[in-house]
């Protein structure tokens, strides 16, 4: 279901290519949202919270996908951990980069790993190997903010940054804000620490088909996110199947309708499992504000559940 385009906000690598068609209207409120964040990466909600806030409003299936982290699903899935309210996936977001693929926003590529496994150990090597990487990108930014007249020193007390917890921009931009230097933290992450800006540095990292494989060896689907060009890109796509990628992000928040339906057209063409979330990190909204522009099919939870080999926990989904 559609209607007219309503706003959307969002940093702009979340979805580079511009949405300018009819929303999604959801037929009802969704069951499921397979792409969250949380304080333990760049979100605002600790992840307890950011659980009951999706089960307040219908969620019964929920990914947490910090960036570059499992320490949330290890809190929430630990031996004293309280019985959750739904299902919840254990799932990473690993921010690849990959410079020898052309005309990439920020040259970058997502991955999703849903379903992968907590205690594998070569897995989140990988994943420290990452969030090593997002620290010394963080020190940098702070020093390049201070180099420019816009220090904000004295506010990174108030940043997570305990085992476990991945640094990045989104922090960095709420740092901005907080010290007086910017009005917004999208406007911040559009403007001074875009790629090409002032203050931008470069990510480095583990490149897309390398993260493809570990989350395959965690046991895990892995999912291209939010990538709006790739029917356009399908020979990007092509590669990363061939590296083993298995879905593809089809009912993303922040995308417009006829794009969820070109997304879903090359999902079915190439055999990739469609997935779909909210992206919600918190920012100028609550998960309920979020939820309700929210649509991803029951179907996108089935489909996940039967490629990690299990029925899904929930009744009736």
């Amino acid at each position: 279901m559609t209607a007219g385009r309503s706003p959307r906000s969002g940093y702009p690598s979340r979805a580079a290519k511009p949405m300018d068609g009819p929303a999604v209207v959801p037929p009802h409120p969704s069951r499921v949202d397979l792409h969250t964040h949380s304080r333990r990466s760049d979100g605002v909600l600790e992840p307890a919270d950011l659980v009951s806030a999706a089960a307040a409003v219908g969620v019964r299936v929920l990914a947490l996908a910090d960036h570059d982290t499992l320490e949330g699903v290890r809190e929430l899935c630990g031996a004293n951990a309280p019985s959750l309210p739904l299902e919840l996936v254990p799932a990473v977001e690993i921010n690849t980069v990959a410079p020898d693929i052309a005309d990439l926003w920020e040259g970058e590529l997502h991955i999703l790993g849903l379903g992968v496994d907590p205690g594998d150990d070569a897995f989140e090597a990988m994943l420290e190997r990452q969030r090593q990487a997002r620290s010394s990108r963080f020190q940098l930014i702070v020093e390049r903010l201070r180099s420019l007249g816009m220090p904000v020193d004295a506010h990174v007390g108030a940043i997570r940054s305990g085992p476990g917890s991945s640094l990045g921009r989104p922090q960095v931009a709420r740092l901005l804000v907080q010290a007086g230097h910017a009005p917004s933290v999208d406007a911040t992450m559009q403007g001074i620490l875009a790629r090409g800006k002032a203050a931008y540095i470069p990510r480095q990292g583990v490149g897309p088909q390398d993260a493809i494989g570990a989350v395959r060896a965690a046991g895990g689907l892995p999912v291209l996110a939010h990538f709006a060009d790739a029917p356009d890109r399908r020979d990007v796509v092509a590669e990363l199947v061939a590296a083993g990628l298995g879905g593809l992000e089809v009912h993303y928040r922040h995308f417009d309708a006829p794009t969820v339906a070109r997304m879903a057209d090359l999902a079915r063409e190439l055999k990739l499992v469609p997935t779909g979330g909210s992206d919600y990190h918190g920012d100028g909204e609550t998960y309920a504000e979020a939820h309700r522009s929210l649509f991803v099919p029951d179907d996108d939870a089935i489909e996940l559940f039967s490629f990690l080999g299990r029925a899904a926990a929930v009744p009736s989904m």
